[in-house]
């Protein structure tokens, strides 16, 4: 019995560190560059330059807590862009062209977006379509229907929304926060308890982990495919109203290749692609990473914007490698 504690001692620790080393390398990866940024330009380390990261990705950080639930069943969204963009647009035309009010608007939108995920999550469940080929055809469905409502850019002059969107919750130190970064933070700490503290969230890691073993213990595994995709539809026709607000405006073109950036968020921060394992926090603190890169770029002035997109290759290839070699170092240890 000695023997076997002294091994489990040994053994608890490498798991624990195992369990978080994507999530605290993408922190420090985040307070580095931050840092470096700090160093290297004037009024760059200030606590309004660190706000502005949430203010500028208050969209891209709730698109990608709903890409993380659909990632930890081991699925994946390839709509979302396309809702965001179309959430926009609806936005725009509901509330300047049909003349409803804001808050009626924002709530049809929702509920368009929430529906529209759990269609392709029943598709995917029922039909045993896969999730690439069902969310693709979903991203085309969506981006249509955007240009036939409108080619052009809608402009949003409604007074609610710009209520919303012009003015800012004051922090001390002169400091400020837009309420849709603070709408952001709220869907971040629901996210996280609905994914630590409830049976759904247990359902969420489970059916990630292993849909076949799940299904055998009894658990809900087509009602949580279908929910999860329901909720990233919720959350990419939420971020739709965000980028509407910080934008003013929906636009058919809005928020091409958004997919890609939530998706690379959330594996940068320590997400498997394959399912069962990863953080929230982590996918938050992706965004940050890709956030802090954008500022450093618009800081420096002389780089042109597709360094972001290299520097985002750069990372995915860095953080797949990172999760391969955990999960090789792993295996041996649990047989």
């Amino acid at each position: 019995m000695t023997t076997a504690l002294s091994g489990l001692a040994r053994r608890a620790p490498f798991a624990l560190r195992s369990r978080h080393v994507p999530v605290l390398v993408t922190l420090g990866l985040f307070l580095l560059a931050f840092l470096t940024g700090a160093l290297r330009y004037e009024n760059f380390g200030t606590g309004q330059v660190f706000l502005d990261l949430f203010i500028d990705n208050a969209f891209l950080i709730v698109v990608a807590v709903g890409m993380t639930f659909v990632i930890l069943t081991g699925g994946i969204d390839l709509s979302v862009g396309s809702v965001v963009a179309l959430s926009g647009m609806l936005c725009a035309i509901g509330t300047m062209r049909l003349g409803l009010p804001a808050p009626l608007v924002v709530l049809l939108v929702l509920l368009i977006g929430t529906g529209f995920g759990a269609v392709m999550g029943y598709m995917i469940h029922a039909f045993e379509i896969q999730p690439f080929i069902a969310t693709l055809a979903g991203m085309f469905l969506a981006r249509g229907v955007c240009l036939t409502i409108s080619e052009n850019q809608v402009s949003i002059d409604d007074a609610l929304f710009d209520a919303v969107a012009l003015n800012s919750l004051t922090l001390p130190g002169g400091l400020r926060l837009s309420y849709g970064s603070v709408i952001a933070l709220a869907v971040v700490v629901v996210a996280l308890y609905t994914l630590q503290w409830t049976r759904a969230g247990r359902n969420v890691y489970a059916v990630g982990g292993s849909e076949q073993s799940s299904v055998l213990m009894g658990l809900p595994a087509g009602r949580t495919k279908i929910q999860v995709y329901a909720i990233s539809g919720f959350c990419s026709a939420l971020g739709g109203v965000l980028f509407a607000l910080y934008t003013l405006s929906g636009d058919p073109t809005h928020a091409i290749g958004m997919e890609l950036d939530a998706i690379a968020a959330v594996v940068i921060g320590g997400t498997v692609l394959t399912g069962g394992s990863g953080y929230l926090i982590g996918s938050v603190l992706g965004v940050l990473v890709l956030g802090v890169i954008k500022t450093i770029l618009s800081f420096e002035g002389t780089l042109s914007s597709w360094w972001t997109r290299i520097a985002i290759g750069v990372l995915l290839f860095g953080f797949i490698a990172l999760q391969r070699l955990i999960g090789t170092r792993r295996g041996p240890r649990a047989v």
